[in-house]
């Protein structure tokens, strides 16, 4: 399994030169502690469930560097690899626990369900790592109550929790509470940013830094940077200011106002145009921002963007995404803070005009993702050349590849222009650009979790918006989604509110649907009699418009359901309503297939003369149509008929003629099936 974790968190303690520095008293109480007899053990009782260990720590601590360090160090024992999953966004808002299963199981590469609810989800979870060896990165927990579903129910994995306080609910786990960095350490982290030689001829005001700062690595990473980008600048120089901001950030606890004091200094650092755009930067969908999420926050060039966010990587304003090369992460420690003074600077409007420049732009990447998977000279293509060159993909594998790794903060992205409520129109053209990208390069089957999601997006949009034709086409959606993963219950009442907000709508199309769902739902069911009732309503609204095409196929679902109700007469005479709409559409191939559904309702009803009959005329039908899989398919229906009417010898003469036919085609014979 592809090791998952990465150090994104809100501190990277010593990571800026690859090497992890101090925290080797934790490191080795945790490695110490996983070892431990539990309560459960010391009792004489097999544990419940894995071994978890709590680093706890304010945002900033280092926690998270430490919780990737151990599991570093200790992954050699847990061959199953290394799961992350971040239990809280940048922001501060919880993550649904169901959202973090899902996580877990793309990572584990097990299927869920689209729709599944949260204790289907985590039982999945929970089984899936059953029988697996392996350590689950569970990122700033909120409370027990994120962490304790997740929890695998067997012993052989490790589970390492960060979060900012105990976790009360969770038995037997002693937290790893994490204080500043020591003063040693600490320097060597400043080393890294400034070079040996200005810190050795002031040693002591290095020292009177990593104090200031309170050993908190973060801090420590701003402060690093700002000395990084001033090479003639002296280390004291940086401590003489952080004094003389001692009375910045009062309103903060105690422990919190080093980290808020170093990123002022940073911050103030800053030309006029990079700090505006740092601060919009918070409103980058799950904290997740790329040179495209930064040019449109700013409204500036692509290019433009790129070098700012370079220059906040160096500064320690912004960590790379190690997954996503050219993403980057703004860290939970120092999101709260940019938000705030993004409030308190920027106005209202200026905040919503930067979020719409940014969702407006997502949809246009996400269409030229979608377009440049159609073919060469087709509309799309046309209209994608016409495009500028920085919103265009050379070929579907990087689009694929963009889309694949944007895929977090693009679901972020609709999910939060959703729930604000003020960009409904933009909101509502991404999640439908995104849907149908995700269905273009991944294919509906295997997007459909995500899509269900999506889907239900659009559901609340258009009920706060009293969308009723939207309401409609998201609700059938849905209702076919519950419907493929077994939900039919669920389906049904999706689809009886679908046609009520057709109704509404007044659209014939979304109406026939909905009453035709509705039809399938209760035949899925087994309630035939209600299943032909609604099939009846759909063919009555079908006949009333004159769409040919669906009253065929509605005489052949009605017919379907009364043959296995054993109503075989009105069975027969909706094959043959069928059989008489293709023909009038011309549709060959569907009229030989009605007839071969006819032909079998006769033998059901024991008129075995005129099966064979019929079945005869089927065969003619799919000659004159030249498709020889169903014409081979039909002649094996044909030598079944006659074995019963005990004729073997003309029935080895079909199964022949069938043979031969498949010979003509052996690249399609695997997808042969019997009508």
């Amino acid at each position: 399994m592809t090791d998952q974790a990465v150090d994104v968190g809100g501190a990277a303690a010593g990571r800026r030169t690859g090497q992890f520095l101090g925290r080797q008293r934790e490191l080795k109480e945790l490695r110490a502690d996983i070892e431990r007899a539990g309560l459960d053990t010391l009792s004489g009782k097999k544990s419940p469930r894995a071994r978890v260990l709590l680093i706890a720590g304010r945002p900033g601590s280092g926690r998270t560097a430490l919780a990737c360090e151990l599991a570093r160090q200790v992954a050699g024992d847990y061959p199953d690899g290394v799961l992350r999953a971040a239990l809280t966004e940048p922001g501060g808002v919880r993550v649904p626990a169901d959202r973090v299963a899902r996580e877990l199981l793309d990572a584990l590469k097990v299927p869920a369900p689209p729709g599944a609810g949260q204790d289907e989800l985590t039982q999945l979870v929970r089984g899936a790592l059953a029988d697996r060896r392996a350590i689950v990165l569970l990122d700033d927990a909120a409370d027990a109550e994120q962490v304790g579903p997740l929890l695998p129910d067997t012993s052989p994995s490790l589970v390492v929790a960060t979060a900012e306080g105990p976790l009360t609910g969770i038995p037997d786990v002693r937290p790893c509470t994490l204080g500043g960095l020591d003063v040693k350490s600490g320097v060597e982290l400043l080393e890294g940013f400034t070079g040996a030689v200005r810190v050795t001829v002031d040693p002591r005001a290095a020292e009177t830094l990593v104090e200031a700062c309170g050993g908190q690595p973060a801090a420590l990473v701003l402060v690093g940077g700002w000395l990084r980008a001033r090479p003639k600048a002296a280390v004291s120089d940086v401590a003489k200011q952080l004094r003389a901001m001692s009375d910045d950030g009062a309103e903060l606890p105690i422990a919190a106002r080093p980290l808020a004091q170093s990123f002022r200094l940073v911050y103030d650092s800053l030309t006029q145009s990079a700090a505006r755009m740092l601060r919009l930067l918070s409103f980058a969908p799950a904290g997740i921002a790329d040179a495209h999420t930064a040019s449109a926050l700013a409204g500036c060039s692509v290019s433009g963007a790129q070098a700012a966010l370079d220059d906040f990587v160096a500064w320690g304003l912004l960590r790379p995404d190690p997954d996503a090369p050219e993403q980057y992460r703004v860290p939970g420690a120092l999101a709260p803070l940019l938000r705030t003074l993004c409030e308190s600077v920027d106005r209202p409007g200026e905040i919503q005009l930067a979020r719409a420049r940014m969702l407006e732009r997502t949809v246009r990447l996400l269409q030229s993702c979608r377009a440049v998977t159609e073919p060469e000279g087709s509309p799309a293509r046309k209209k994608l050349a016409g495009l500028p060159r920085a919103l265009r993909f050379p070929g579907a594998a990087v689009a694929d590849a963009w889309l694949s790794g944007r895929r977090p903060a693009l679901l972020a992205a609709a999910r939060l222009a959703v729930e604000d409520g003020e960009l409904d129109t933009l909101a509502r053209r991404l999640v439908a650009a995104l849907v149908r990208a995700l269905a273009a390069h991944r294919g509906a089957e295997a997007a459909a979790p995500d899509l269900y999601g999506l889907h239900q997006l659009v559901l609340d949009v258009a009920e706060r918006r009293e969308l009723h034709r939207e309401k409609a086409a998201a609700l059938l959606n849905l209702g076919d989604l519950d419907a493929e993963a077994g939900r039919t219950t669920d389906a049904l009442a999706r689809y009886r509110a679908a046609l009520d907000a057709g109704r509404a709508a007044n659209d014939p199309y979304a109406t026939g649907r909905a009453m035709e769902s509705v039809g399938g739902a209760h035949q899925e069911l087994g309630d035939w009699h209600r299943a032909a009732d609604w099939y009846g309503r759909a063919l009555s609204h079908r006949l009333a418009r004159g769409e040919r095409a669906d009253q065929a196929r509605l005489y052949g679902r009605l017919a379907t359901v009364h043959t296995y109700a054993g109503r075989y007469g009105e069975a027969l005479r909706g094959w043959r309503a069928a059989v008489a709409g293709y023909r009038r559409l011309g549709d060959l191939p569907s009229q030989a297939r009605a007839l071969s559904e006819a032909a079998r309702v006769q033998e059901y009803a024991g008129r075995p003369e005129e099966s064979l009959r019929t079945c005869r005329e089927a065969v003619e039908s799919a000659r004159k149509a030249g498709d020889l899989r169903l014409e081979a398919a039909l002649q094996l229906r044909l030598a079944d008929t006659l074995d019963r009417l005990g004729d073997p010898a003309a029935a080895r003469l079909h199964r022949a003629e069938a043979d031969r036919l498949l010979e003509d085609e052996p690249s399609r014979a695997g997808g042969l099936r019997n009508p």
